[in-house]
């Protein structure tokens, strides 16, 4: 599967998904306004971090493995029966937690008592987010292109009609026990459409832990432990800070301004998921290796620069179509927002090295250092600029990231010119 099909394919879900993602998003900002949208964004953290204890750190481990070994199907098997049965057993326990700790939780992270039960829905749901990741993940390894596209487009538009109602209807709780329950749902649909093709049977997902496929997939759950938690927990400090300093209020427009990146940098996001990594999985020289890096670069650079001079342009328009006049001071967030996604995405194709070189120490400790340095430049910036600090913070943190990456793919590129390449490998890549 080239990287220009890829993206076309993956195109139309993310225009299906940006379409759904802006409809809701207007629709959270009339109901919830933007102390609820803060809110919001704390609990799509909780569940970010409760998702990766469940077993959905496994999924990056499995869409490696399954690319590497694509001419062994029986290494396949192993390898899902094995994050299958962990992810399963992870999910019921830390469903057993939320149960156990729900309205401590959610008198700490909502502040409310009341929202206990959001923590109930969630635990009983565990199960079935962590078996849809698997499922997605096993997908992506296989490159079924098109069977991802269909699930994530019937997963956008599920959670489009779901929250939207739920919101309509409740209000802030609403939307919380929507975010809780979708992926459930989505499940259905992916069980559907994989259980329909030729090399997927029900059995080879179910069975023993394979001791050999564990170790392999280890250290890819350690990385996506790290980020799973480091990433989440960081912006739920940097949230809580700014809360406090500046406001709820002040931490929902941050969120807002989040969520206008997230949703435009989408195409760029996943393209590098299902193409990219995969694609490092099979990556055994140097010289392949830089071709691909700087093919990645001519093709999704320009798009993104592109995308932060339009919204910026447009950032009053953006904030009067897709939210409220509530949300009218995040203007001045838009700018150093922006230039840090652009530097974020040229940082993360470097960084993506990491993941399919399987660099699990450098990538633990790129993760955890990061993350608590945007905590440290955030609390620091905000004290001398108010709001727009985190967005100074958030550019300044990953230009700092970016040079600390063309360092690492630097030593990766020198380390993998020491090992010697076939001539009938230089010649096939001379060909293409």
């Amino acid at each position: 599967m080239s990287l220009v099909r890829t993206s076309l394919l993956n195109g139309i879900a993310v225009v299906v998904k940006i379409g759904s993602a802006l409809v809701l998003n207007k629709v959270l900002a009339i109901y919830v306004g933007p102390a609820g949208y803060a809110m919001i964004g704390q609990f799509q953290n909780v569940v970010s971090i409760v998702v990766s204890l469940a077993g959905g750190v496994m999924g990056t481990g499995v869409t490696k493995a399954t690319a590497e070994h694509f001419d062994d199907e029986t290494a396949q098997h192993r390898v899902w029966r094995t994050a299958v049965k962990f992810s399963i057993l992870a999910s019921l326990l830390s469903g057993a937690a939320l149960l156990l700790f729900a309205n401590r939780l959610a008198l700490w992270l909502l502040d409310d008592a009341s929202m206990s039960s959001i923590f109930v829905w969630l635990a009983v749901t565990l199960p079935a987010m962590a078996a849809n990741n698997m499922l997605m993940a096993i997908l992506n390894g296989k490159k079924e292109v098109g069977i991802y596209v269909m699930a994530n487009i019937f997963g956008s538009v599920v959670s489009l009609v779901v929250t939207g109602i739920l919101a309509f209807t409740a209000g802030l709780y609403g939307a919380l026990v929507a975010f809780t329950i979708n992926p459930a749902l989505v499940l259905l649909s992916t069980a559907a459409v994989v259980a329909r093709r030729d090399w997927f049977r029900p059995r080879f997902l179910w069975g023993e832990i394979n001791r050999s496929a564990l170790r392999g997939l280890a250290g890819f759950g350690l990385m996506g432990l790290t980020s799973g938690l480091a990433v989440p927990f960081s912006f739920m400090l940097i949230r809580d800070n700014l809360a406090s300093h500046m406001g709820l209020t002040a931490a929902g427009y941050w969120q807002a301004s989040w969520k206008i990146s997230e949703i435009y940098l989408m195409l760029i996001t996943t393209t590098l998921s299902v193409y990219y990594l995969p694609r490092l999985a099979e990556i055994k020289c140097a010289r392949e290796l830089k071709g691909e890096i700087f093919k990645i670069y001519r093709l999704v650079l320009p798009i993104v620069v592109a995308g932060a001079l339009a919204i910026y342009g447009l950032r009053d328009l953006i904030i009067r179509t897709l939210f409220t006049p509530e949300f009218s001071p995040m203007r001045d967030l838009f700018g150093w927002q922006l230039t840090g996604d652009v530097i974020k995405v040229a940082a993360w194709v470097l960084a993506y090295v990491m993941l399919g070189r399987a660099m699990v120490k450098m990538y633990i400790a790129s993760e955890i250092l990061f993350a608590a340095l945007l905590v440290f430049l955030s609390w620091v910036f905000v004290k001398i600029f108010g709001t727009v600090g985190i967005s100074m913070a958030y550019a300044l943190n990953y230009a700092i990231y970016l040079v600390a990456m063309a360092l690492m793919t630097r030593g990766v590129l020198n380390t993998m010119k020491q090992v010697p390449v076939s001539p009938a490998r230089i010649a096939l890549e001379d060909g293409a």
